[in-house]
């Protein structure tokens, strides 16, 4: 099929890589425009930007698809389908229905559940059992067109943001192939108007441990929010990252630290820290992280 690719982060990637293996025609790849990044804020192509060119692909980075140029430079491809997956910006109708078979969406969540920017996040913060990935016809609506396929996958209990993220990416790649091979025989099913939750993207002030909550609450977030944009802590003035967790025996007042191995007091119960970061460190695992910054015993976080 003649397709244009709609995608910016690393989550898009092997779903790109997996259409131009399955031999589709890439007319054009649309990601987000360079971002500045890193120390010197020069800017940075986005990963599916930096693919695109390595693959030789032709690729575009409107600021925006609202102009009537834009649209009609998207129209002119004449595609047989555009599939969308992490792009990030909003597609207006008309370009929604430029395509022959329209736009069709790859989305990580098993919808009408977590529609929205932060659906890896939410799931495993919420303590869901399963997640997965839908394929959906687009439409207007966020999220809500019908969906073409899914599959389940079961999130673990030790699962991060990092490894579901890399999980569900490989798992859309592979879905959306099959999508479009059986395309012609498959039907859009609407999806149920019961069991919607949105998915709002993470704030920053979420991200701050409040060791009062129970164990299972905190040891989610810290999971739920890692790599980005990490749990933390203070201990004094100085900000921990947490980034893997899991739930411990301990007793104590909330937020005490305990040893052997560390461990951190909650509300209910106790979390083992397995991997932290200092502001301006690399990333450490507990018992690296203790030869550099003594957290004694019975200290306690805030």
């Amino acid at each position: 099929m003649r397709v244009i690719f709609m995608g910016t982060p690393d989550f898009s990637v092997p779903v790109l890589e997996a259409l131009v293996e399955a031999g589709h025609d890439i007319a054009s790849v649309y990601c987000q425009p360079p971002r500045p990044a890193g120390r010197g804020k020069k800017e940075r192509p986005s990963p599916v930007h930096a693919r695109a060119l390595a693959l030789g692909l032709p690729f575009r980075t409107p600021v925006s698809l609202k102009s009537a140029i834009a649209q009609a430079e998207f129209e002119a491809l004449q595609a047989d389908v555009a599939v969308v997956v992490a792009y990030g910006l909003i597609l207006p109708q008309a370009v929604l229905d430029a395509p022959a078979r329209g736009c069709i969406n790859i989305h990580a969540s098993l919808l009408p559940r977590w529609r929205g920017a932060a659906p890896i996040h939410r799931a495993i913060m919420a303590g869901d059992a399963k997640t997965g990935v839908c394929i959906m016809q687009m439409e207007a609506g966020l999220d809500t067109g019908p969906v073409l396929t899914r599959r389940e996958v079961d999130i673990g209990p030790h699962e991060t943001t990092a490894s579901l993220h890399d999980r569900l990416s490989e798992m859309g790649a592979g879905l959306i192939v099959e999508t479009l091979t059986n395309l012609d025989g498959l039907s859009a099913i609407p999806q149920p108007t019961e069991g919607v939750t949105y998915a709002q993207k993470i704030d920053k002030s979420e991200a701050r441990v409040d060791w009062h909550q129970p164990a299972e609450d905190v040891d989610r977030l810290i999971r739920g929010l890692s790599p980005f944009p990490g749990a933390w802590t203070l201990d004094g003035e100085t900000r921990i990252k947490l980034l893997e967790s899991r739930i411990a025996q301990g007793q104590g007042a909330s937020g005490q630290v305990l040893h052997n191995p560390l461990r951190v007091v909650c509300g209910a119960g106790a979390v083992e820290l397995i991997r932290l970061q200092r502001a301006g460190k690399g990333v450490q695992d507990a018992e690296a992280f203790l030869r550099g910054w003594p957290l004694e015993a019975g200290r306690q976080l805030e």
